[in-house]
């Protein structure tokens, strides 16, 4: 069994695993952070962007200024973002039969994936993935083509010269393996080749395996998945929260006896407490508000964005912030409000008995049916019309390369009365504010990030009590900035196995057994012979049929009648001849009573030496050996047949017969 990692980011992951004949892909999560590298794209034309110098090594050999520009003492591309790709050098990508989705956010590399490797095989997801990773991935390319770059930089990204940049684009990993943004048709595509899952349903992989999602709890229609033979479990974690927010909490109990447990997506934000960041993130939202600026929230359009409208919902009255207009501005702000609503059985046991009410799941319904949260598809149309501040904008990327987000960055930035306030924890948000340097609003960090933390994964493996544990390297020693924090890692007897982008593991256990099914006929035909007190062994003579990966004993066929021939035929051809099989022998042959037989029958000189698997017996008037092993017995005597036959009928007297 190998486990093959195509991903270094250990929260969008993207590993292939070969289990009993099947390949199988884990996730195919799109490391977005390479875009911090790019300048952004503004939505209007952005005179200080443009007016941004070129860049020129100091002894000004390298001039790259076409292609980079200097801003703040950092170096951007000046191209349209590109993305960093799952490893496709490793193995080919065309032989995997299957990909198992975990959440929505480890889904966005799935048309590179899907189109362009040759892959035929079918995608599993739950429902609420697939429906809102379109929404996500239609939201990048539309974020992308709105704003379309007529040149491409491709010089910097030759070797020799990407050594001579300044960082971190000089530390940049694979740059030529990275990837502009894939087309709608893409999209469509690949989401064409997904098959739907409910949690705990069993979908058999040809006869071979059998996969299983299970919830994670970490957002709406999030998996862990479980795939298991008839004598082996590897569990697949990733992605998963023990805290109580909106989606479905997590399946714990049938990740228990697993053999191998691969461990990836946990929390980016070890030391921040969620509920602590919601609180913080309330409290700088009412003081700049109060203070008569504006908020942008720069986030994605699914996920943590539904917690903070509900917390906003119980903190809007109390904090006097009623008037005040809260703008969720996304290409799938609408559907992505709607589709969080209809999505009730997937949701937590709370929230799923308001629909019987009938009541919204969640209270965003009611902060847009009273006018306080209003959603647009992009800044221009009816949102300039009614746009008034001060405001609360939620719109993306988190990245503030591409989307609306751009448009706010440069109209709020040049104020300190504005707050820019990170919730999202995928991006670092001083590299994300780079370009924008010098900044005068103020920028408050609250990454909300529920996955699972280091001391929440040290109880949950003590429960469910795996053989074996890998995760990413990342996850085996302390972060770079805080080294001495031992607690913000994984520390597990055996130790767990690490891997990083492009390594291959060998997992370390061995398939031992396979099922065989008998067939009722040939079952009916064995005659047991009881070897001791409650077992019955039996012989079979028989014929291993092996269909998609099902084995089946068959009676053995009987050789066709020969119907006689009038010709006369040179040579008779005669059946096979089928020999009776020889009888089984069991048992042990004990020394001293052998010893006694051999008296009885006069062989008396017997000298007897220990080896470290039983006796020899030399037989010294008659020259002859008897080795007694457990698993066998040998008589090696020169030209004496009679007596070889007399002691091998002497041994078989103290062995059973099948």
């Amino acid at each position: 069994m190998k486990l093959y990692c195509l991903s270094g980011h250990p929260t969008l992951p993207c590993n292939v695993l070969k289990f009993k004949s099947t390949t199988i892909m884990l996730d195919c999560g799109l490391d977005t952070t390479s875009v911090l590298n790019f300048l952004p794209l503004p939505l209007v034309h952005s005179p200080r962007l443009s007016k941004l110098p070129g860049w020129v090594s100091k002894d000004g050999s390298l001039n790259l200024e076409k292609e980079l520009k200097e801003c703040a003492g950092r170096v951007f591309v000046d191209s349209q973002p590109e993305f960093c790709l799952p490893e496709r050098e490793l193995l080919d990508l065309s032989t995997i039969d299957v990909i198992l989705i975990s959440n929505y956010h480890c889904m966005m590399a799935l048309p590179y994936i899907t189109e362009h490797t040759g892959f035929t095989g079918t995608v599993y997801a739950t429902e609420p993935t697939l429906q809102i990773g379109r929404l996500l991935m239609e939201e990048l390319v539309n974020f992308m083509e709105r704003v379309p770059k007529a040149q491409s930089a491709t010089c910097w990204k030759n070797k020799e010269i990407q050594r001579m940049l300044p960082g971190p684009l000089k530390d940049a990993v694979d740059v030529w393996t990275w990837k502009r943004c894939y087309s709608m048709q893409e999209v469509n595509s690949a989401l064409s080749k997904v098959q739907l899952v409910g949690y705990s349903q069993k979908v058999e992989l040809f006869g071979a395996v059998q996969v299983s999602p299970l919830s994670s709890g970490y957002s709406l229609g999030s998996s862990n998945w479980v795939i298991q033979s008839h004598h082996e479990k590897v569990s697949y974690v990733s992605g998963s929260s023990l805290l109580t927010t909106h989606p479905q909490p997590m399946d714990q109990s049938s990740l228990k006896n697993s053999d191998v447990l691969i461990l990836t997506g946990l929390t980016q934000m070890p030391t921040a407490n969620p509920d602590g960041m919601l609180g913080e993130f309330c409290s700088n939202l009412a003081m700049t508000i109060r203070a008569g600026g504006n908020v942008l929230v720069p986030c994605y359009s699914s996920g943590v964005i539904y917690d903070l409208l509900e917390c906003l919902y119980q903190f809007i009255e109390s904090a006097n912030l009623g008037t005040t207009p809260f703008y969720f501005i996304s290409p799938v702000a609408n559907s992505s409000l709607e589709f969080s609503q209809i999505f009730a059985e997937w949701l937590c046991h709370n929230k799923q008995t308001k629909v019987y009410l009938p009541e919204p799941p969640f209270p965003h319904a009611e902060l847009i049916q009273t006018n306080k949260l209003k959603h647009y598809p992009s800044i221009h149309g009816d949102f300039s019309s009614e746009f008034r501040q001060p405001c609360v904008v939620f719109t993306g990327h988190p990245s503030l390369r591409f989307g609306d987000v751009v448009h706010f960055m440069e109209l709020w930035g040049k104020s300190s009365l504005n707050t820019v306030i990170f919730t999202e924890p995928d991006f670092s948000y001083l590299d994300a504010l780079a370009p924008y340097q010098p900044l005068a609003m103020k920028c408050v960090y609250c990454p909300i990030d529920t996955r699972l933390n280091f001391h929440q994964v040290s109880k949950l493996l003590k429960e469910v009590q795996p053989l074996h544990v890998v995760c990413p390297e990342q996850y085996t020693q302390p972060p770079l900035t805080q080294s001495h924090r031992s607690d913000l890692m994984l520390e597990l007897q055996p130790p767990p196995m690490p891997y990083r982008r492009c390594s291959v593991l060998n997992l370390p256990f061995r398939r031992r057994y396979e099922r065989v099914y008998i067939l009722p006929e040939l079952a009916n035909s064995l005659v047991p012979s009881e070897v001791k007190p409650g077992v019955s062994v039996a012989t079979v003579s028989a014929v291993l049929q092996s269909k998609d990966n099902k084995h089946t004993l068959q009676s053995v066929p009987k050789a066709p009648p020969v119907a006689p021939s009038k010709k006369r035929k040179r040579v008779m051809e005669e059946p096979p001849v089928t020999m009776a099989p020889k009888p089984l022998l069991s048992g042990a042959v004990p020394l001293e009573a052998f010893l006694a037989t051999l008296q009885k029958h006069g062989i008396t000189e017997v000298k007897v030496e220990e080896t470290a698997d039983g006796h020899i017996l030399h037989l010294q008037a008659e020259d002859t050996l008897i080795q007694l092993e457990e698993d066998g017995t040998h008589i090696v005597c020169d030209n004496n047949e009679p007596l070889r036959a007399t002691l091998r009928d002497l041994v078989l007297r103290f062995l059973q017969k099948l």
